[in-house]
């Protein structure tokens, strides 16, 4: 069943009335409980493309459906709803507030849902092994647990699913591989689907497939 539907996607910015085109038609479908891996060259439309599919920002032309609902005709609005709803997010900066506990920052989305629950974010930092870091702040914390953090928030409004975005590409080697193992986890045992922008194929072959992008084409796409 597909989550993510994107149909003939097209991004352009405009300067002085001129128009820089990046993404040139996107067709992109990823199915309930998939794992794929976005790569391509910088300057190729990853994070413009991201952007798109995580409701940041809004295409200029084309369809992009999540559960069979459209959301790209959606107003900044609506779309913040989106986001908290049905997105989870995985920043390579991880975006932790500083001046929150671990606790209240895996609990913060659910505060915009309406409805704070302390009691999953504390089972959720149990999970990624953090249950003695409630009340640290993040600068207390190092960059694999800050990373555990961001993952633990990124479940506690039980999204459809999540995206990643170089969730290692802060981390040395020997941390990056557990924390790799954890996201890998969300889909095989807990059914996450999960899309994951990534410069490394290591990485990219513990997903299910590849999709390969260039000059705001999908040129490739490859199941591993």
């Amino acid at each position: 069943m597909p989550v993510i539907t994107l149909t003939s996607v097209k991004k352009s910015y405009f300067i002085k009335n001129i128009e820089y085109p990046i993404l040139k038609g996107i067709n992109l479908t990823v199915n309930k409980g998939e794992f794929v891996a976005l790569m391509g060259p910088s300057g190729s439309g990853k994070s413009t493309l991201l952007n798109i599919i995580g409701g940041l920002d809004k295409s200029t032309e084309g369809k992009y459906i999540i559960n069979e609902k459209l959301v790209s005709n959606l107003s900044s609005d609506e779309l913040a709803d989106i986001r908290n709803i049905y997105i989870g997010f995985i920043f390579q900066n991880f975006n932790l507030i500083p001046t929150l506990s671990t606790l209240d920052n895996v609990a913060l989305p659910s505060f915009y849902s309406g409805d704070v629950n302390y009691k999953k974010a504390e089972e959720l930092l149990s999970m990624v092994g953090l249950s003695d870091r409630l009340s640290n702040k993040p600068n207390e914390l190092s960059g694999g647990q800050r990373q555990r953090v961001a993952i633990a928030r990124s479940l506690i409004n039980d999204p459809e699913f999540i995206l990643a975005d170089e969730p290692t590409g802060n981390l040395d080697s020997k941390t990056g591989e557990e924390i790799m193992k954890l996201i890998v986890s969300l889909k095989k045992d807990y059914g996450k689907t999960i899309l994951m922008v990534t410069h490394d194929p290591h990485l990219a072959k513990l997903t299910d497939r590849i999709i390969y992008l260039k000059d705001g084409y999908i040129t490739k796409k490859k199941n591993v």
